[in-house]
């Protein structure tokens, strides 16, 4: 008589044929994976591509003065890309268990110690870091890839204001360009300095007037 087994607990899906991969820096050509999960879109390869140019030049090149913060990581395609660039920390966000149980097998296989990652809601988290303050949650650069269609943007962009070193940058992905004639009550004392669109992907680049 056979004993019974238990069944191994479920994985979380994975496209075994959609993958990203980062473009640039110490850890290029490297793989992430892209889980199947509801909302999760990673930022196409060629959106990147464009993004680091931009950065590189505004950045001059210098990555090793930058302390990012990625409040929507996902896959981790924009922190690890930041991370492989010579970004000096990189602060990883999201709410997603099984992505988290990606993310951490990823910085692990890189040996990705300047990469932090943490379990939470985005608007939560930076409220948070907002209310605590201090040099340790100033960052030259954040990066807000939120799902599309929930009016995340409005909400948490505020919070960016008070997060951002002097002269810091946002990188802002949405379903709609962001129309520099007429910026909507929610970007008032905001620059749109770089603009783009790919595909259905539009992406943006802000600063904090000064």
């Amino acid at each position: 008589m056979q004993r019974s087994q238990k069944r191994p607990a479920a994985q979380p899906k994975i496209h075994s044929t959609h993958q990203v991969r980062i473009i640039g820096g110490l850890w290029k050509r490297t793989p992430l994976p892209v889980l199947d999960a509801e909302g999760l879109r990673p930022t196409p390869d060629r959106v990147r591509e464009t993004l680091f140019n931009w950065l590189n030049h505004l950045f001059d090149g210098n990555w090793i003065q930058v302390n990012c913060l990625d409040l929507f990581a996902g896959t981790g395609a924009l922190g690890f890309e930041a991370a492989s660039r010579g970004a000096r920390g990189v602060t990883m966000v999201e709410d997603n268990a099984a992505a988290i149980r990606q993310l951490n097998a990823v910085k692990e296989k890189l040996n990705a110690e300047q990469v932090v990652i943490q379990r939470g809601d985005a608007l939560a988290v930076a409220q948070s870091l907002a209310a605590r303050g201090g040099a340790h949650t100033q960052f030259q650069l954040i990066f807000l890839d939120p799902p599309y269609h929930r009016d995340w943007l409005p909400k948490i962009l505020p919070l960016c204001a008070r997060l951002l070193a002097d002269g810091g940058l946002v990188y802002a992905e949405a379903e709609m360009p962001i129309d520099t004639d007429a910026l909507p009550e929610w970007l008032a004392g905001w620059s749109v300095l770089r603009a783009d669109k790919a595909g259905m992907v539009f992406f943006h680049l802000l600063r904090r007037n000064t």
